[in-house]
């Protein structure tokens, strides 16, 4: 019983294996908006906002 279970183990992990290498790879999203720009970004409106008032 317990080498039947390995052998069908095996077997998944290789059908496994070889159904994740057949998925293209994931094209990188161009639209992506990371948290390091939005706080750029902000920090930057909240400057132009500070110098209009001051001006």
């Amino acid at each position: 019983m317990v080498p039947d279970m390995n052998r069908l183990e095996q077997a998944a992990r290789i059908s496994m294996s070889g159904f994740q290498e057949a998925e293209p790879p994931p094209a990188p999203r161009s639209s992506h908006f990371s948290p390091r720009m939005g706080a750029f970004a902000l920090l930057a409106a909240m400057a132009l906002v500070a110098a209009w008032q001051l001006f």
